[in-house]
């Protein structure tokens, strides 16, 4: 009987080994658009800098990695690290236009990553990794051209941007696992050498808008 007990729990807990991976490699759930907010989706290289950074900005809710600009439905993170399906790691930012602007959104954007590398984000090559702002109306495509044209002008870069400025089609949001990554996994050498310096420029880039200041 205590053969057949230890063999049932065993079971039992090997079914809940695959469920927890089950649900750690479903896609997320994206969030309902609350009254008034607005959503803005961006591209900049890995998506674990991009979503930590947009979340420390006041006035943003929530931030969803995924993939968009793509032509296949419901890519999975290995399908799209392929650089068959068209699709670029990109977050989607969920924020209050009272609090935050659209233009203040694109400023940390382009101080977030590298707009000027073409097709890569330091050690990350490919089209994946590209660089786009999605616009969705007229007046979210004239900010990212003022945008850039700032950016280039200011010298903040040896090279010019290279951003693609697309319209929104659609956006996939990401396997669970890929959420809140920074926060989950701070001491991850990657997440150290290469995600938080990024994250630390928008930061600086965006002092005064942050949720929490001077950390």
């Amino acid at each position: 009987m205590k053969f057949i007990h230890s063999l049932f729990f065993s079971l039992l807990l090997t079914a809940s080994a695959v469920q927890a991976q089950r649900d750690e490699t479903a896609p997320a759930t994206l969030p309902k658009l609350k009254a008034g907010e607005a959503v803005a989706t961006f591209a900049g290289g890995c998506f674990w800098a991009q979503e930590e950074g947009f979340d420390q900005l006041r006035g943003v809710r929530d931030v969803i990695s995924g993939y968009s600009g793509g032509n296949v439905p419901n890519p999975t993170y290995q399908q799209v690290g392929t650089d068959q399906t068209g699709h670029a790691e990109s977050v989607q930012v969920y924020y209050d236009p009272k609090v935050i602007s659209y233009a203040e959104l694109l400023t940390a954007f382009f101080a977030g990553h590298d707009p000027t590398t073409l097709n890569r984000q330091g050690p990350d090559r490919g089209r994946d990794y590209r660089s786009v702002a999605f616009y969705r109306t007229a007046a979210e495509k004239q900010a990212i051209l003022a945008a850039i044209q700032r950016v280039n002008a200011s010298k903040q870069y040896p090279n010019p941007v290279v951003t693609e400025v697309v319209p929104f089609s659609v956006f996939y949001p990401a396997e669970m696992y890929h959420q809140n990554y920074c926060k989950l996994h701070p001491d991850q050498s990657y997440i150290q050498s290469v995600s938080l310096p990024k994250v630390e420029k928008l930061r600086h880039a965006m002092q005064g808008k942050l949720k929490k200041e001077g950390m």
